[in-house]
């Protein structure tokens, strides 16, 4: 397995839950957990097959960009000095008369396929396309609308600025500058770049594989409705698109029943496809809670263990963060409320995505809005609550809570913001200023 999570990987475990345990500050258990994770491995790609990734090495331009003096727009390729008179009343071809016109022979056609070197001699233009190689001595282009469009001969009505229509070599990329830096999630814009300037590999690394789990048996597959002692499962289905969404290579396992040899063939069996595992349910200590059970021991011989930590964070109370497998395979454990799963999935599961995958920063953007509403929160935990974020006219941000409080799945659907009430806010008073964790919904 290319990622390590382990005590070999270094950082300390997070503090279990035990009798008389107080609740882990989130910042304090994060940092514990991700500290564990390491980036898997860089591979070469070609640049075709880089969209999506993240850098593992930094990108320098081997060649400029432009890599040629080129016309920019379409237009005559001209010497300024030939052209300086054009529009001025008095000067040019025919003195004494407002509006000039510079007569210059048109001594050939360059577009952007030409690759023969030419030259300008005094007197003379090129009909150029955007795009074409510059001739030799020329330095501005004259657009098309300025010209009575002559064909042997053209008439220049009016000079623009020297270097106008012009793209030197380098202006906009110089050889050897740096493209991108390690941690840059490739962009079609930033392919554009790379191929702009020669780049036809890169060095990557791998987007993580995550297979995500929802246990318990009362768990029936979509397509139905929920009724007593069945539960449509949400959060398998749920969890591997918010993976997909953070960049993963998400698999959706499915339904694993309440029963202990199960779900540990399930993993044994996953443990190999897989850099991260994702388990919904069982987290608690109630009687059922059979995920907690299994993994939080050294059972059977096998490597690796879970502990499950009581978080300062609402909705989740309780994480799960470990190994399982010879390997060591890195296993998020998120509560079987779907909203829970989510706002964990948000907190925890992603960011240990993003470091796998080497991307930086690995937390979502966060701003400071402006609160529309009062809202009050449990005291001694940090809230995540579905929320809307506007941008202000003039500047800044607005946040409005959703209804229904992180439970509500619709407010979940419905959010492009969380917001953030940390453990010392019971109260947040409508026209104060608070945290925002910013969602990127893809479309």
């Amino acid at each position: 397995m290319t990622a390590t999570a382990g005590p070999r990987a270094g950082g300390a475990a997070a503090r279990p839950v035990g009798e008389g345990a107080s609740r882990v500050p989130l910042a304090e258990y994060l940092g514990g957990v991700l500290r564990r994770l390491r980036a898997l491995p860089p591979l070469d790609l070609d640049l075709t097959q880089a969209y999506g990734h993240v850098l593992a090495e930094p990108v320098l331009a081997p060649n400029p960009y432009p890599a040629f003096d080129l016309a920019a727009v379409d237009g005559y390729a001209a010497r300024w000095d030939d052209i300086a008179t054009a529009g001025l009343p008095g000067r040019g071809a025919n003195p004494g008369t407002p509006g000039s016109r510079v007569r210059l022979n048109v001594v050939g056609d360059l577009g952007a396929a030409s690759w023969r070197p030419v030259r300008l001699t005094p007197g003379t233009c090129f009909s150029v396309a955007a795009g074409a190689p510059l001739p030799a001595t020329a330095d501005v282009i004259v657009p098309v609308d300025w010209t009575d469009q002559g064909m042997a001969a053209v008439e220049v009505f009016q000079a623009p600025k020297r270097g106008y229509g012009i793209r030197r070599a380098g202006d906009e990329l110089t050889a050897g500058a740096t493209l991108a830096r390690p941690g840059t999630t490739i962009t079609p814009a930033l392919i554009a770049v790379l191929a702009a300037t020669g780049v036809g590999h890169v060095v990557v690394r791998s987007n993580p594989r995550v297979v995500v789990v929802a246990t318990g048996d009362e768990l029936v597959d979509v397509g139905r409705v929920s009724q007593p002692g069945q539960v449509v499962d949400v959060n398998s289905h749920a969890l591997t698109a918010a993976a997909a969404e953070a960049g993963a290579h998400a698999y959706r396992v499915g339904i694993c029943d309440d029963d202990p040899e199960g779900l540990r063939a399930l993993l044994d069996d996953q443990v190999a496809r897989a850099d991260l595992i994702i388990i919904t349910g069982g987290t608690g200590q109630g009687p059922g809670d059979m995920v907690r059970r299994i993994l939080s021991r050294r059972d059977g011989g096998r490597a690796g263990s879970v502990a499950f930590t009581e978080v300062s964070l609402y909705p989740c109370a309780v994480l799960g963060f470990g190994t399982v497998g010879g390997e060591e395979v890195p296993i998020v454990c998120l509560p079987g409320e779907p909203g829970a799963a989510l706002i964990g999935f948000e907190v925890l599961a992603r960011p240990a995505i993003q470091v796998l995958a080497g991307a930086e920063p690995v937390f979502r953007p966060g701003v400071r809005a402006h609160l529309l509403e009062t809202v009050s929160s449990p005291s001694g935990v940090r809230e995540f609550r579905p929320a809307h974020v506007a941008e202000r006219r003039g500047g800044g941000y607005t946040v409005q809570p959703l209804a229904g409080g992180p439970y509500t799945l619709s407010g979940l659907a419905e959010a492009n913001g969380l917001l953030v009430l940390g453990e010392r806010v019971t109260t947040a008073a409508a026209g104060s200023t608070v945290d925002v964790l910013l969602l990127d919904r893809r479309r």
